[in-house]
């Protein structure tokens, strides 16, 4: 069974393609065949050393996919060999089969196809974390958008049009207006240093958005600061790019509310996963989400998705394909 391994904590060249036996489910747990897998800035962090300390190496990376139930093991009575699922969190998912609890797992409508699931579940479920129940926009609401072209930053810009907010989309180069415009942003600032806050206060009357999502590093934190209003709500969220320094807390201007958003506690039970899940596949259904064009890699060139990720220049999802 082919599977992408770590060999060693560092760059994209640490990737390498491995035969491993096939695993074999315990009680509670499915054996799937994967048909696609999602690319992840967490993926990255891993490779970098940020997380999974705890694993030895080599170490198998991905945790995002969809397929079809190849194995079902001792208890499981929810799925059916032959049924078609996504998840969002199976350690180990970049490979030609991997072994997941039953419960971590989400039927997949036969209107829902493979690489759409793989584009939707970690994305889709950061996202709607984070606009309803992070902070749930309001109609009204002026919304700032970092990466505003992103797989994660189109998504979020379309869930906040449907709850009736603006939105102020950030991107790093002209090239991405197109992208963060056909996603929904109202508004798009071309910003690669941290250089937006200006422009913001410009579009929202000198008063400042709402709420800020932010996922860009510690560059843009002052200026997503700056771009808030009085009691206005920052998100800050994806620790790969970095933190920014020590907070005094009793610095912070303006009444603003300051929190780091984690997807996990979105979906904090196999039925909030099922229930939220099934909500983007509602979504998605009635044509009110929109999933961008994923971009295709083989196994052999996780590095290269990698690669592409980290460079900033990509667009969408990137999804290996078995």
């Amino acid at each position: 069974m082919k599977t992408v391994m770590m060999t060693a904590i560092g760059g994209s060249d640490v990737l390498q393609v491995m035969d491993l036996p096939q695993p074999v489910p315990g009680p509670g747990d499915v054996l799937v065949d994967i048909a696609a897998i999602g690319v992840n800035f967490m993926d990255i962090g891993v490779r970098q050393g940020m997380a999974w300390h705890e694993l030895p190496l080599p170490r198998a990376l991905g945790v995002e996919g969809a397929g079809r139930v190849a194995v079902l093991g001792e208890g499981v009575t929810d799925f059916k060999v032959g049924q078609r699922v996504a998840w969002v969190y199976a350690p180990g998912s970049y490979a030609e089969r991997v072994v997941i609890p039953a419960l971590s797992l989400v039927p997949l409508p036969d209107d829902i196809d493979d690489r759409t699931a793989a584009s939707l579940m970690m994305q889709g479920l950061t996202a709607s974390h984070f606009a309803t129940e992070f902070y749930p926009v309001q109609p009204g609401d002026f919304a700032l958008v970092h990466a505003a072209a992103g797989g994660l930053g189109q998504l979020l810009t379309q869930i906040i049009k449907l709850r009736g907010g603006t939105v102020i989309g950030r991107v790093s180069s002209a090239a991405k207006i197109k992208v963060a415009r056909a996603a929904g942003s109202d508004h798009v600032i071309v910003d690669a240093v941290g250089d937006f806050a200006a422009e913001v206060l410009r579009l929202t009357g000198g008063e400042g958005v709402h709420v800020v999502f932010d996922g860009s590093g510690p560059a843009t934190f002052e200026g997503s600061l700056a771009s808030l209003r009085c009691s206005g709500t920052f998100c800050w969220f994806g620790p790969v790019l970095g933190a920014p320094d020590r907070i005094d807390i009793m610095s912070l201007p303006r009444s603003v509310k300051l929190g780091y958003a984690v997807f996990s506690d979105h979906i904090r039970t196999p039925d909030l996963l099922r229930a939220r899940a099934a909500c983007l596949f509602d979504w998605v259904r009635e044509g009110k989400l929109r999933i961008s064009p994923a971009t295709d890699f083989s196994l052999a060139d996780a590095a290269k998705a990698h690669a592409a990720m980290e460079s900033r220049a990509s667009t969408g999802k990137l999804l290996l394909i078995p």
